[in-house]
């Protein structure tokens, strides 16, 4: 492109959208359509007399420029409380509430639309807003410290989608917004997780946490857990503070894992049944939902067809019916090459040569960055010992809950990511068809382990917490 078609300036950039919009359209799309069209003169209308400009649109998002931070700021406030106002009586499930992230920075102009980083930066902004909410970065804050009516938090540096340096982040507090954890910075007192102990019926001991506030979530445990690697390490972080938004997440490490005895006890189905038995009677839960991931999927059925009356929900993610010794699609070179992969965790798992480790990583997260790859090779060695590793890989790969499938009572959710290159989408579908009346949602992304750059992982939550508050 010639570089006269390009110039450049320095301006400060919104990024706003609708927060669950297709739920909402799914849900009702003639009355969702209708109140949009109505918000948006409201919201275009506040950028207009602001001094802003509308650089592009998309279905529910909007895109514009300030000359001015501190004009970009007001106007975002005046939107948010102006919609609050026009919102009524409407029921929260239903709400449309505008998320905005505001960046002051450098953007291409190329006729009326805007490109460049200053854009991606702000887009990225608004998707970590709190749903009635507004992110903006530190050069915004710097020009509006201290002349703003309202209160303005730090969120701390954020590591953002495709954005190479962290950001650092701050919130507009507004009196009337609907206050969520969603955007916090994990190390803030509101995600400090507590760390205790139980024993399992066999004496095991077992490491449990809360975090959050709201309704009870217990979260099973699954193959490499470590309580405090995964809270601060970049792998599982940005899932836990989802469910921890609006819930007081339960976790736990297995046995052979993380903080838990790393002895040679039992490892079987029922074992870890007990263990989920042993945190659910120590923290004293009464009825609640369970989200099952990987193979504490299966640990989670078996939990739900044992204790029906305490299961309200079922949340089941990247799970599989039958292991891999047991799938009928195995062949005996393929159960030879599971054998042997055994084996080489034994030889291979705690050697300083992290070869192996990265093996494995590449099936689990083959999209992981580089820096994602190290903590997932960081977390292998430091949450279990080889020999943990190689008999929870053989017990797990002999799993078969095709027979307690139908005697699952409680409603369930089914996810899966659609090219998952270390369980396959069938096995997903083949849980979401035994279970009567199972739901089943299939997600963009192809790691097992969900990552915070997969494609899939807004759906995922929307998907989540529109099941959660479903009656």
């Amino acid at each position: 492109m010639a570089r006269g078609a390009l110039r450049r300036k320095l301006a400060a950039i919104v990024a706003a959208d609708i927060a669950g919009y297709s739920r909402l359209v799914s849900h009702n799309e003639t009355a969702t359509l209708q109140t949009l069209s109505a918000y948006r003169q409201i919201v275009d209308g506040l950028i207009a007399e602001y001094g802003g400009r509308i650089a592009n649109t998309a279905g529910d998002s909007v895109l514009a420029e300030f000359p001015s931070a501190m004009d970009a700021v007001e106007c975002c406030v005046a939107i948010q409380l102006r919609l609050v106002e026009a919102e009524g009586d409407r029921p929260e499930d239903l709400a449309l509430r505008f998320r905005i992230g505001i960046h002051l920075g450098d953007v291409v102009v190329q006729g009326n639309d805007l490109l460049g980083d200053g854009v991606n930066v702000a887009a990225r902004l608004e998707s970590i807003a709190d749903p009635g909410g507004i992110c903006i970065s530190g050069a915004v804050f710097d020009q509006v410290d201290g002349k703003l009516e309202y209160p303005i938090e730090p969120l701390g540096l954020q590591s953002l989608k495709n954005i190479a340096r962290p950001i650092e982040v701050y919130t507009v507090r507004i009196r009337n917004q609907s206050r969520s954890p969603e955007a916090a910075n994990p190390s803030s007192t509101k995600f400090q997780q507590e760390i205790r102990y139980c024993r399992s019926s066999d004496g095991v001991r077992l490491a449990y946490s809360t975090v959050g506030n709201g309704p009870f979530l217990l979260k099973s445990a699954n193959w490499i857990n470590h309580l405090e690697l995964d809270w601060e390490l970049p792998l599982y972080r940005h899932l836990f503070v989802g469910l921890a938004k609006r819930h007081k997440l339960i976790r736990y490490d297995a046995r052979g894992n993380g903080l838990s005895d790393w002895d040679q006890s039992e490892l079987s189905l029922d074992a870890w049944i007990n263990d989920m038995e042993a945190v659910v009677d120590a923290v004293g839960l009464d009825r609640f939902p369970i989200f099952g991931f990987s193979q504490g999927c299966a640990v989670s059925v078996a939990y739900a067809v044992r204790h029906p009356e305490k299961v309200s929900k079922l949340i089941l993610f990247g799970g599989f019916v039958t292991g891999r010794f047991k799938r009928p699609s195995t062949t005996a070179g393929d159960l030879e090459r599971y054998k042997a992969t055994a084996t080489l965790i034994r030889l291979g798992w705690s050697s300083e040569d992290p070869t192996f480790r990265q093996m494995l990583a590449s099936q689990l997260i083959p999209g992981a960055t580089k820096e994602q790859a190290l903590a997932f090779n960081e977390m292998q060695r430091r949450s279990l010992s080889a020999e943990s590793a190689a008999r929870y890989y053989e017990t797990v790969s002999n799993f078969d809950v095709r027979n307690l499938l139908p005697q699952v009572s409680v409603p369930t959710l089914v996810l899966h990511f659609r090219d998952d290159a270390m369980v396959p989408i069938e096995e997903g579908r083949l849980m979401a068809a035994g279970i009567q009346g199972a739901k089943f949602v299939s997600l963009p992304g192809k790691n097992h382990l969900p990552l915070e750059n997969d494609p899939g992982m807004p759906q995922f939550f929307e998907e989540l917490e529109s099941f959660l508050r479903t009656e």
